[in-house]
């Protein structure tokens, strides 16, 4: 009679038990996943978030301003989410400082949890993000660049890995003609986050801004496009409320019909 198979030699026989164990050393290996805390973004993730030990790359829609401060900001109340644990602070790595403080502050990412690094261009601003990528102590890192090739953002990917950090990778745009993400690349995921018209409100005032955020790539799932509401002073985005009521009503039909 045989002797049975130990468990090594069993994996080697079984393709299919050897993926399934490949997978789940990933996924113990890869960092707590940061969900957005919206169904109709999470569900459509393959993740149900974004991975909290790789790179995520984010663009404006277009080379306005507008746009440009919508990506700003979406990217910040994403580390706002990542630091939301005491003690541990933001890497934000750039070569020109023109951020604005308040406007970071009211989505949820005050100055005292956040520390500048300062490049001369953006050789220089990739590899302050790696070494605060390795060192492991940050609850985010982000980089402003114009330029990251494919061996770049690989670069960033494993570092994120190895310290068990995630990375936005924030691309500034060069020119009006110019998609910041036409290039290919390492990243998990890639958003491009523009401005759309807020909803009016009946009185006098400005409503809360509104965004298109587009997943333009993402590992293991779809692209799709959603219109949400800004962030919020905890970094946490909303559905429109047309929107909102529109999905309760569909999940209450749901739940009639079943």
């Amino acid at each position: 009679m045989p002797e049975p198979l130990s468990s090594p030699d069993r994996l080697r026989t079984d393709p299919l038990s050897a993926l399934r164990a490949e997978l789940a050393r990933a996924r113990l290996t890869r960092g707590p996943v940061l969900p957005f805390g919206l169904s109709a973004i999470d569900e459509k993730l393959a993740d149900q978030g974004l991975s909290g030990a790789g790179l995520h790359e984010i663009a404006p829609r277009s080379a306005e301003l507008s746009d440009d401060a919508a990506a700003t900001l979406f990217a910040a109340g994403i580390a706002a989410r990542f630091a939301s644990r005491p003690g541990f602070n933001v890497l934000w790595a750039l070569s020109r400082f023109d951020l604005y403080a308040p406007g970071l502050a009211q989505v949820g990412l005050p100055p005292d949890r956040l520390l500048y690094a300062q490049g001369r261009k953006d050789g220089d601003v990739l590899a302050l993000a790696e070494d605060g990528l390795r060192d492991g102590s940050l609850a985010c890192v982000i980089a402003e660049v114009k330029v990251a090739d494919q061996t770049a953002t690989r670069r960033l990917q494993l570092a994120a890995a190895d310290g068990s950090t995630p990375m936005l990778l924030y691309r500034r745009h060069r020119s009006r003609d110019h998609c910041p993400l036409a290039q290919p690349s390492s990243a998990m995921t890639r958003w491009l986050v523009g401005c759309t018209s807020s909803t009016p409100l009946p009185h006098a005032g400005i409503g809360r801004a509104r965004w298109q955020v587009e997943l333009v790539r993402q590992r293991n799932g779809n692209p799709f496009t959603l219109e949400l509401e800004a962030c919020d002073d905890q970094g946490r985005l909303a559905l429109p409320t047309a929107l909102a009521h529109r999905a309760a009503a569909e999940d209450r039909a749901a739940i009639n019909a079943a």
